[in-house]
């Protein structure tokens, strides 16, 4: 990030990142930098429909209560 000048990065990793990684980052005055864990990542490729398919959809319904209220009609 210095090299270039960045003040901003992602770090990613598919693992976990240790304590003293991330209190490392948090300590970095003037940049801003967001670590991405192996449990975040696959959450964001879920989320965003990167390199996954829908192999099946549930249909939730709920009940409509006013319907069994005891109207009869």
């Amino acid at each position: 990030m210095d090299y270039i000048r960045a003040r901003k990065g992602v770090i990613l990793t598919t693992s976990t990142f240790t304590k003293d990684a991330v209190d490392f980052v948090e300590r970095i005055d003037g940049k801003k930098v967001v670590l991405i864990n192996g449990d975040q990542l696959a959450d964001l490729i879920i989320d965003h429909g990167l390199g996954v398919t829908t192999t099946k959809t549930y249909e939730i319904r709920e009940v409509f209560n006013d319907f069994f209220d005891g109207s009869e009609g």
